[in-house]
């Protein structure tokens, strides 16, 4: 699949099969990337369904300036600042075990080592941006111009921001007990 923008053309004329095919191949890392966010899994994946539901009822058009990886994340990052600013008077409630295995799972089939899992639990104690940053440049391998794009920042301050991410990330995983020299 050339990153979902045939599947995206197919289904503006017509072809349910390919939102299909974008939901089969976005679905489970766009609820992680948003869960970078939001940090809640549950919350995530409605976030998710809202952006393929946008893509099914409102069928925005896709200019092709970016990547379609950019521009459906970049819908997903609209619609949860959306929901924050809704949500900005109610109190987030703990989250229970019940929600800790849900991620878990999602998290283990997405990440398939141990390095990556340790990583990936280190960038939920970091700020949101920086999450947001390392988790778009790292594992979704886009470039500092798409993640900008996503993120509505210059280039220069995504570098800025990822620069001082690692740093973050770096402290963190040294308190958690990761070691890089065996890297």
């Amino acid at each position: 699949m050339d990153n979902g923008e045939n599947s995206y053309r197919r289904f503006l004329v017509g072809d349910k099969e390919g939102l299909y095919e974008i939901i089969c191949e976005y679905r489970e890392p766009l609820i992680l990337y948003l869960n970078s966010i939001v940090q809640n899994i549950h919350i995530a994946e409605e976030l998710a369904e809202d952006t393929f539901f946008e893509l099914a009822a409102r069928k925005p058009v896709f200019s092709g300036k970016s990547s379609f990886k950019t521009w459906l994340y970049s819908i997903g990052f609209n619609i949860a600042a959306k929901q924050f600013r809704k949500r900005a008077n109610i109190t987030l409630v703990p989250i229970d075990a019940q929600e800790i295995l849900d991620e878990e799972n999602i998290e283990k089939n997405y990440l398939k080592n141990e390095r990556d899992r340790m990583i990936h639990k280190s960038l939920h104690k970091l700020k949101t941006e920086y999450r947001q940053v390392l988790y778009l440049s790292f594992f979704e391998c886009l470039k500092n111009e798409e993640t900008a794009l996503i993120m509505k920042k210059s280039k220069r301050q995504v570098e800025n921001l990822l620069y001082n991410a690692k740093k973050a990330l770096r402290a963190e995983l040294e308190r958690s007990g990761y070691d890089y020299e065996e890297q």
